[in-house]
C-alpha cells in the first residue's frame, strides 16, 4: 500500500545516484596493503639507542623513502595509484643524510674527525639536515649510524 510503483521516475534516479557513489568508494579504494615502515624504523631505534656507535642496515623494496627527523614514509607506486606508510621513531630526533654532503662520508664509515673540521662543525651540519623538509628519493636499502665524537651524539639516517 506504501510501496512506490516501479514507473516513477525519481526511483529510478535515486538507484543510479546511489549506484554511481557505491562504484565511486569501491573504486578509491586501495587494492594494496601500504608498505610497513615499522621494520624500517625499528632498525633506526635499535641503531639510536645503542649506548656507543653502531651501525645498521635495512633492506627497502619501495619505490621511494622520505626520512624526517622524528618519522619514516614509505612508498610503493602501483599501476592504479601509490600506498604510502609511516612509522614514528622512539628515539629522536634522527639526522637525515642526502647524497652529496659530508654526512654522507660519515653516514658510510668515514669517521667524523677526517670530515669535519671541529666538532662545532659537525653539529651544525647535523643541525642543518634536520631542519629540511623531507623529500621523496627512490632508494633500495636504510642506512643508520650512530656517531659520538668529543660529546656530539648523532644519529645519521639515510
Amino acid at each position: 500500500m506504501f510501496d512506490a510503483p516501479v514507473e516513477t521516475w525519481y526511483l529510478w534516479i535515486g538507484l543510479a545516484v546511489a549506484s554511481t557513489a557505491a562504484l565511486g568508494v569501491a573504486v578509491t579504494l586501495p587494492r594494496t596493503p601500504p608498505p610497513d615502515a615499522t621494520g624500517a624504523a625499528h632498525t633506526v631505534d635499535v641503531v639510536a639507542a645503542s649506548g656507543h656507535a653502531a651501525t645498521g642496515v635495512h633492506p627497502l623494496s619501495v619505490d621511494a623513502v622520505r626520512i624526517g627527523p622524528y618519522r619514516i614514509w614509505l612508498r610503493e607506486d602501483g599501476p592504479v595509484g601509490s600506498a604510502t606508510g609511516h612509522a614514528t621513531f622512539a628515539y629522536g630526533p634522527m639526522t637525515p643524510v642526502q647524497r652529496g654532503t659530508a654526512l654522507r662520508d660519515v653516514l658510510r664509515g668515514a669517521p667524523p674527525e677526517a670530515v669535519f673540521g671541529s666538532t662545532g662543525s659537525f653539529r651544525r651540519a647535523a643541525a642543518s639536515a634536520r631542519d629540511r623538509t623531507p623529500e621523496w628519493r627512490s632508494r633500495d636499502e636504510l642506512t643508520v649510524r650512530r656517531v659520538s665524537w668529543e660529546g656530539v651524539n648523532v644519529t645519521l639516517v639515510g
